[in-house]
């Protein structure tokens, strides 16, 4: 079918009985005016037994194009496949594996879905249809979960080798689900990242080229240590490796947010106060987490965690704006006992942005520093003006008639403190966060206007009381460039 196309497709879904949604079986295709419209189907094979997962609309694929029939060609796969193009041709499918021919009667083995639920079955046969599954999924689970256990803190290791990083199976979260890249959303330091579709849900692909394996294997282990599901940490699915055009591809899969970075939403939007607090608040809410030592969690000992990279890109929203952080390439972790390397390296991004809230006309927005070292300053040029000339972004006189911003202001200099000892934890960032949206009167979205937010935090993470106790100093402080 060309392009705007109506176009039905034989619809059902396993979860089908709980969902109680679209009893027709059909379901009406809709895409963009230059996309293709196509079916699908994915089933399994279980001795003999043809188990349908799923069918339904699929997206534009030219490997669906001007195929009728939804046929399977892949050579024993653990869950069938296959695409088409035309009114409900996903209503039979197909196995015809690509190989030596096969005799007439036995080339291909045709499917119909026009009723997905079994006939009545006597009552012995309906007990040991249902009881020997359920026996048998059970025992793979217990294998599945002792082998998870066994291997859980080795498989990291080995999953990248130095040299050659060889073959690797596929996320055992994501199995053999297809998985369709569908824009491309951001690029970074690292690579790129995808919106993608995984059967009916939407996820993120971060795709890191090989040259920058090692990125993507620190932060594919940062993500896999104990402790690391948290409402204010992005959500891991898996990873992959992938070839393209016969380069490796790196993939790393997460949640999908699709109000995407700090940096891109306040670029197009105006918060309120309580939007705003409520953005700090859980984005400190999840850097304390992220350097908190929690020996007794459930899942294990999760260690500290230094992001060394936190700035608005790396932290995302979700639909109720609350704030999830992102992007563990530089992330190190800390245990007791052990060294964690170079902890006061240069890393992070060189510039950071700030907040504008005018009372009148809004001035024409400038970034920090911009007047001394330009736009595009070099490393050299930033410790020159920050640790040399010992420099801090302009605070504006009109923010200190507000008692909250006057809070956040006063908050924002003891994090860039000159002394790395007199800088606040971020636990310490979160509860005054919290006093100051208790004290501040709310102020509509019309009178402030957040351009994009702040703050750069390098340093390893610190227990709350530096807040409250004078520390002689570290034999190696951090230099105030490196956190905010």
């Amino acid at each position: 079918l060309g392009p705007n196309t109506t176009q039905e497709c034989a619809y059902y879904n396993t979860s089908w009985e709980k969902e109680r949604t679209n009893r027709s079986g059909i379901e009406p295709c809709y895409g963009d005016k230059d996309k293709r419209l196509h079916c699908f189907a994915t089933w399994k094979n279980v001795s003999g037994v043809v188990e349908v997962v799923k069918q339904g609309c699929w997206l534009d694929d030219v490997n669906c194009y001007d195929s009728s029939e939804c046929v399977e060609k892949k050579e024993s796969p653990d869950v069938f496949f296959c695409c088409c193009e035309g009114n409900m041709c996903n209503e039979k499918f197909m196995y015809v594996p690509d190989g030596p021919p096969l005799s007439q009667t036995h080339q291909s083995t045709a499917y119909t879905t026009s009723n997905p639920f079994p006939p009545k079955q006597p009552i012995i046969s309906t007990l040991l249809y249902s009881l020997v599954p359920i026996v048998g999924l059970a025992a793979v689970v217990l294998f599945s979960f002792w082998m998870w256990r066994h291997h859980k803190l080795a498989y990291p290791a080995a999953l990248v080798p130095t040299h050659d990083p060889g073959p690797s199976p596929p996320s055992p979260s994501l199995g053999q689900k297809p998985l369709q890249l569908i824009e491309v959303k951001a690029r970074g330091r690292f690579g790129c990242v995808w919106k993608a579709q995984l059967l009916n849900d939407y996820v993120a692909v971060k795709i890191f080229p090989i040259q920058d394996k090692l990125s993507w294997q620190n932060e594919y282990e940062i993500y896999s240590l104990s402790g690391m599901k948290h409402d204010n940490i992005l959500h891991f699915i898996g990873v992959e490796k992938r070839n393209h055009n016969l380069d490796l591809e790196l993939w790393l899969i997460t949640t999908y947010h699709e109000k995407g970075s700090l940096t891109d939403y306040l670029k197009a939007n105006v918060v309120s106060w309580s939007e705003l607090c409520h953005i700090a608040q859980t984005g400190a809410r999840g850097l304390a987490y992220l350097h908190e030592d929690v020996p007794g969690h459930r899942d294990g000992h999760k260690p500290s965690i230094a992001h060394r990279d936190i700035k608005s890109k790396n932290v995302l929203l979700k639909s109720n704006l609350t704030a999830c952080i992102a992007d563990f390439g530089l992330a190190l972790k800390f245990e007791a006992g052990k060294s964690a390397g170079d902890t006061h390296g240069q890393v992070g991004t060189r510039r950071c942005s700030c907040v504008c809230v005018p009372p009148g006309p809004v001035d024409e927005y400038m970034l920090p520093f911009e007047e001394e070292v330009g736009q595009h300053p070099s490393l050299e040029d930033m410790q020159e003006v920050v640790v040399h000339k010992k420099l801090r972004p302009c605070l504006r006189d009109c923010w200190q008639k507000h008692a909250g911003l006057a809070m956040l202001c006063e908050t924002a200099e003891d994090c860039w403190d000159h002394e790395a000892e007199a800088r606040l934890s971020a636990g310490c960032v979160e509860e005054r966060i919290g006093q100051m949206q208790r004290q501040a009167p709310l102020i509509g979205p019309e009178e402030i206007t957040v351009v994009t937010m702040v703050t750069n935090v390098d340093l390893p993470p610190r227990s709350p009381a530096y807040d409250r106790e004078k520390l002689p100093p570290a034999p190696h402080s951090s230099p105030p460039w490196s956190a905010g």
